[in-house]
């Protein structure tokens, strides 16, 4: 945790100039919106199936302060996989999406190992986060990365960095976060590398991206 935390600090603060800078120019941003809605993601994913989309509370949407969303239970068996997708339209520079790393300690998770992984797409590696978390002695793996209709990034800390670069360089700003949690079982980190895989192209095809 300490290595990821450390970086991201020594980049932000080199850069912090840049940044706020880049924070001046937010009248420059062009919204853009998505090609398909999110609820259009698949429901069936290598033999995970849909068995519902949820609602997030009137409090939760205010904070997230997205433009659409996706929160949806996947079922294999007798394991549940968590899907959560937060698109904007618009970001501002030196800001950052709501990051696992913040949201998850408030509601009681513990992160007690932090990782990259990388997924094979399109016959690309792209590195995402795998996190491990608990919770009164349940664990799960987690794994989540910032995504945008031309880049993925893991690292919170260079996705402010590249914002900051989109909002001088085209004023187009759009990006979204995805999280996945599964249980944490010998099986889950195949399973949800897999998962990922498929999910990844489907998120950019929302983003009109094929």
């Amino acid at each position: 945790m300490s290595g990821r935390i450390s970086i991201g600090f020594a980049v932000t603060t080199i850069l912090l100039g840049g940044t706020f800078f880049a924070s001046g120019l937010t009248s420059r941003r062009i919204p853009q919106q998505l090609a398909l809605p999110l609820q259009q993601i698949d429901s069936n994913i290598l033999g995970w199936s849909a068995v519902g989309d949820s609602t997030l509370p009137p409090g939760t949407l205010k904070q997230l302060d997205a433009t659409d969303y996706l929160s949806r239970t996947y079922r294999k068996g007798n394991d549940d996989l968590d899907l959560f997708v937060a698109f904007y339209a618009q970001q501002r520079a030196g800001e950052s999406m709501h990051s696992p790393q913040h949201c998850l300690p408030g509601a009681g998770w513990e992160i007690w190992q932090e990782e990259t992984a990388q997924v094979p797409v399109n016959g690309s590696l792209i590195r995402i986060n795998q996190d491990r978390i608990e919770n009164l002695g349940s664990r799960r793996l987690m794994f989540y990365w910032y995504q945008s209709a031309d880049r993925i990034v893991a690292s919170e800390y260079m996705g402010k960095l590249l914002l900051a670069r989109d909002t001088l360089m085209s004023g187009r700003t759009a990006g979204s976060i995805v999280r996945i949690i599964l249980p944490d079982t010998p099986e889950s980190t195949r399973e949800g590398l897999a998962f990922s895989g498929k999910l990844i192209p489907a998120v950019w095809r929302s983003f009109g991206r094929q």
